[in-house]
């Protein structure tokens, strides 16, 4: 099929909504290329990049009790698996609107095109099969141009969910790991100290006991005394 002859029954219309695909199928290679890459780094390094906001969130949390320290590394963590989300879904929106509206705008131009050839065959006069098949044929290139803008969004925007998912898959199993590792550091760190009230309390004990025995003893020599001094006083 001859471009040129497809271009010559075209009009004003059919001409933008040629360009408007083919402006969206450059931004759908594009945006997908770009953001499968961009997830397959992020995928790499979310896990290892977690870690070290949660380890330098941590040094300024030494002093801080576990129920606080737990509560601002959930929040660290929702925050920064917020960020990731929003940065690995960037440029998807370009890509599912690319696959939903480019067929419609090819058959949009498609039934435009078939008007448009149709009008210019009633106005020549010429209604044989040989002057209606080639038009109508030819203004059919639109919907095939808009099915094949549509196809790679779709594929582009498939893969990017999928590494995507895993990217939050990582995310969030790290979450889990760095919320564990904390509780156990907690409860390392309340260990001494309850060891160390334990040990105070014992001493205290002990004391306790050591006061009251000696006040014991005093009281027995006490009577002692007294019975002792009691026979030689009659």
């Amino acid at each position: 099929m001859d471009f040129t002859t497809y271009w010559q029954y075209s009009d004003t219309v059919t001409r933008t909504l040629f360009f408007l695909l083919i402006a969206l199928s450059v931004a759908s290679w594009v945006t997908g290329i770009i953001r499968i890459l961009q997830s397959r780094k992020l995928a790499a390094s979310v896990a290892d990049d977690l870690s070290a906001q949660i380890h330098s969130k941590q040094a300024s949390l030494v002093e801080s009790d576990a129920a606080s320290r737990r509560l601002v590394i959930e929040q660290t963590l929702l925050q920064h698996i917020g960020r990731y989300r929003f940065a690995s879904e960037r440029g998807l929106p370009i890509l599912g609107t690319t696959a939903a509206i480019a067929p419609f705008i090819g058959l949009f131009g498609t039934v435009w095109g078939i008007f448009h050839a149709l009008h210019n065959i009633g106005t020549t006069g010429q209604a044989g099969l040989g002057q209606v098949a080639g038009p109508v044929g030819e203004a059919l290139i639109m919907t095939g141009l808009g099915i094949a803008v549509a196809i790679p969004a779709v594929v582009f925007y498939n893969l990017a969910v999928r590494i995507n998912r895993r990217v939050m898959y990582h995310a969030n199993d790290r979450a889990h790991d760095l919320l564990a590792q904390s509780s156990e550091l907690a409860s390392f760190k309340q260990a001494p100290a309850q060891n160390s009230a334990a040990q105070q309390a014992t001493t205290a004990t002990q004391a306790q006991l050591t006061k009251n025995a000696n006040t014991d003893k005093q009281a027995v020599q006490s009577s002692e005394h007294y019975h002792k001094s009691a026979p030689s006083q009659l």
